[in-house]
């Protein structure tokens, strides 16, 4: 692969994205400090309570080999002494006391079984690194299982899924304090009979029981590190150097063929090893249209193509993914006929600039702590406007994602990076969906302010096999029962799909 020499990640985003980035009145999209690869000492207590620090390619295991770009995986423990009973009135909580950690911005709590649902509230509070101070508690979103991969799919299978809450952006920290209490629920009208053979009865009809906590809960702690180097970057470590013993490096340096094909997924649309895919003009988009599905198009969408202008859009070099986590083979889909928008419910307190290690936080986190193959996304969108190309395989292509449970199939996920279920969405963020969507639903024939139908593959508002008629740019909670996207963003949709339609020519 002939890339060009960026000499180091950093220079490489600052020139080629901070400068569109500030034609467009943002913060430019550079990347974050390195993380401090010193291991600064354990509290008294967490050692004391045997805790370890997970290295970049373990869950558990060698703290020594600890770099910038890891997951420190704690396992909670119980806070009450009834945190696992079915007890009336004696709510379940797990969690861990205050303790410092190693260098970590973003967080989530996992749990064993991906079917399994957390009914309860996760709360964090976290040390900042440049203040020393604690933040107040804040909530971590309980989404049980509505962003994953479709029921009885191979990624969804595979044995290393987990069940999550959403991972919640927290800034540079090194402390760190969690609960998690079980929600108490009211039994049903048929609880409180005595069985033939039972043991005690159960609580009768009206009483409130605690729902018990998913077995396995820990804590992840995200370092997102610095952008993966290039594989032609001569600062990039070098088999049987000193640096290439970590497992991460080594992993990084077996993710050159990995780096390759997923740029190579974009050649259509631009040279290989490039951070971003420029903008086009409506002329030379519907040129590209015909050059990528000329032989599927009728005679009349030649004639008159509606399709939005090509946006421009990070690509996973441009953010710095680390190739060599994601599975090697990409997964397609027959068509796009559909776009869920979704959040990422990690907050909204983000700067622009720290965009690129929040999205490489979140791949992380779907990748080593939810087990995933990849990024679920397929895109993603900042409150400044940027999009981001998700999901690895080829941005003008059906890629297979995991985003909204049961309707992955011929649809794509839109997530807007933040949590908008009291704050409002930017104006900027909604206009990059309406671009986005003009765009890549325009190379598939589909009008945004149409209908369509999309076979369900099973979830808790659709039985699997239905056929369920649903608006082209929906949310994610019209195939899910979810809050997400927030209510917020989901009140603009109506825009997204006005405005998308106006720029594809309709």
């Amino acid at each position: 692969m002939n890339m060009s020499n960026i000499g180091g990640m950093r220079g490489f985003l600052a020139s080629s994205i901070g400068v569109t980035c500030a034609a467009a009145l943002c913060l430019p999209l550079t990347p974050p400090a390195v993380a401090s690869t010193a291991r600064p000492a354990l509290s008294a207590e967490a050692a004391t309570r045997g805790e370890t620090v997970a290295g970049p390619a373990v869950r558990q295991g060698d703290a020594e080999s600890y770099v910038p770009g890891s997951t420190q995986s704690m396992p909670l423990a119980p806070l009450t002494p009834l945190a696992r009973d079915r007890v009336v009135g004696a709510p379940a909580e797990e969690g861990l006391s205050p303790r410092d950690v190693r260098h970590f911005s973003l967080v989530g709590v996992v749990w064993d079984d991906p079917d399994a649902e957390l009914h309860g509230r996760v709360q964090v509070r976290t040390r900042a690194v440049d203040t020393g101070t604690w933040s107040g508690w804040q909530d971590v979103e309980t989404h049980n299982g509505e962003h994953a991969a479709d029921p009885g799919s191979v990624e969804r299978t595979s044995g290393r899924v987990r069940g999550s809450t959403a991972p919640l952006w927290v800034g540079e920290s090194d402390a760190v304090e969690v609960r998690v209490t079980a929600q108490a629920v009211e039994t049903g009208a048929k609880e409180g009979v005595r069985g033939p053979g039972s043991g005690d009865p159960t609580p009768p009809a009206g009483t409130s029981v605690v729902s018990p906590l998913p077995a396995g809960l820990r804590l992840e702690l995200v370092d997102p590190g610095e952008a993966a180097p290039a594989p032609d970057d001569p600062g990039a470590p070098r088999p049987g150097s000193l640096q290439a013993e970590t497992a991460e490096t080594a992993e990084a340096l077996g993710a050159s063929a990995a780096d390759t094909a997923a740029s190579a997924a974009n050649a259509e649309l631009a040279p290989l090893g490039v951070s971003e895919i420029p903008a086009l003009g409506r002329a030379e988009t519907e040129r590209e249209l015909l050059a990528l599905r000329g032989n599927e198009l009728t005679q009349e969408q030649k004639a008159k193509p509606y399709i939005g202008p090509r946006p421009r859009i990070v690509t996973r070099r441009g953010w710095g993914a680390n190739e060599g986590w994601r599975e090697r083979q990409f997964v397609y889909t027959k068509k796009v006929k559909a776009a869920f928008v979704h959040h990422t419910a990690t907050g909204s307190k983000y700067w622009c600039s720290q965009v690129p290690s929040l999205i490489r936080g979140i791949y992380r986190y779907h990748v080593k702590s939810m087990g995933w193959r990849d990024i679920g996304y397929n895109f993603l969108v900042d409150k400044c406007g940027n999009i981001y190309e998700g999901r690895a395989g080829g941005m003008a292509k059906p890629v297979l994602g995991a985003h909204t449970l049961g309707f992955n199939t011929n649809s794509m996920g839109i997530a807007v990076l933040g949590s908008y279920g009291s704050t409002k969405p930017t104006r900027a963020a909604v206009k990059a969906v309406a671009r986005l969507t003009a765009w890549k639903l325009g190379l598939y024939g589909a009008n945004p302010r149409g209908k369509t139908y999309l076979k369900s593959a099973g979830g808790n508002l659709y039985r699997k096999g239905k056929n369920v008629r649903l608006n082209v740019i929906s949310g994610h909670r019209d195939g899910y029962s979810t809050e997400c996207p927030g209510l917020q963003l989901y009140r603009k949709l109506g825009t997204a799909r006005a405005t998308a339609a106006r720029y594809q020519g309709r």
